[in-house]
């Protein structure tokens, strides 16, 4: 490739920034009129989305000075809207957690924000639609550097529910060995939720890298205050990506919105890599029990966490 190509094609992005940056400064200028500035309302939006975040892990994801930062949680604790907790795993290390005036007042900026995309989306076709967002898709996953996992997280898709049994059934016995008894209790639970399947209070998450499902976990109403965690699964593949960890707090999120005080999950003592995410998620064992499944004898466990 010329010199002459590669600066031609380096006008061609800078281009697209200008028109982007432009786009994105018409999507917030609702943002202006609020209390808020931009940096603090993309603050406001991590720790509403993201459970059990800490300031290094704001100042890594967002690209902020720590003194900076530092100051800006200071005003929202002085304002009540973000309190600290110590994390469950490490007494040393402190989290922050928007409060119930956090949520509330920053649920109208992100209905507001979303209504203007949503308008934005409309102007296309539904086809129109999938091809943007797929080629952003796309931008991402080329321009990503180490820190990046490259991966999305998306609804389920025809096709996607018999995909994760037919993985399930087949990771579980490559690793455990565990007979066909367990992708039969896949089967059924997934039959279950789909037959069942409640948007009030039902979600699936399916985690996606380079077009190809790598992950899924469900969310179920388990009563009218608790919330179920189900079939956490990561292929071999994109281990290591904090893919299992995000779908955590997918659930954890939205469990929170839908009014769930409180979430259990059922797994089974040797599965060590998912237990070390549900600790640090910072669910605690409450209940074992031994039992013959799957052609083993295992150890049943139910985990549960206050939200």
């Amino acid at each position: 490739m010329s010199p002459q190509q590669v600066d031609e094609r380096a006008l061609t992005v800078r281009r697209f920034n200008r028109f982007y940056t432009r786009l994105i400064g018409l999507l917030h200028e609702h943002l202006l009129a609020s209390a808020f500035s931009l940096t603090e309302v993309r603050i406001l939006y991590e720790l509403a989305h993201r459970p059990a975040l800490t300031a290094t892990d704001l100042c890594r994801e967002l690209g902020l000075d720590a003194g900076y930062l530092s100051r800006v949680i200071a005003g929202f604790e002085k304002k009540g809207l973000v309190e600290k907790t110590r994390s469950p795993a490490d007494g040393r290390v402190a989290q922050l957690e928007l409060t119930e005036a956090g949520r509330a007042t920053f649920q109208p900026l992100e209905d507001a924000s979303q209504r203007e995309v949503v308008a934005m989306l409309e102007k296309l076709s539904v086809p129109e639609q999938r091809q943007l967002v797929a080629a952003m898709g796309e931008i991402k996953s080329l321009l990503r550097d180490e820190r990046t996992p490259g991966y999305i997280l998306r609804d389920p898709q025809p096709g996607d529910m018999g995909w994760i049994i037919h993985r399930q059934g087949a990771l579980y016995a490559q690793e455990y060995g565990w007979s066909t008894e367990f992708e039969a209790l896949v089967a059924e639970i997934i039959v279950k939720y789909m037959r069942d399947y409640d948007p009030a209070s039902d979600r699936c998450w399916i985690a996606e890298k380079d077009g190809k499902v790598v992950g899924s976990v469900f969310l179920v109403r388990h009563d009218a205050t608790t919330a179920k965690l189900r079939l956490l699964y990561v292929e071999p593949s994109a281990r290591g990506l904090g893919i299992g960890r995000r779908l955590v707090e997918e659930c954890m999120r939205h469990a929170r919105l839908q009014g769930y005080t409180r979430m259990v999950l059922w797994t089974n003592a040797g599965l060590d890599a998912a237990r070390h995410i549900y600790e640090k998620a910072g669910f605690a064992l409450i209940e074992e029990e031994q039992h013959h499944s799957f052609g083993k004898d295992l150890t049943g466990q139910t985990w549960a966490r206050d939200l």
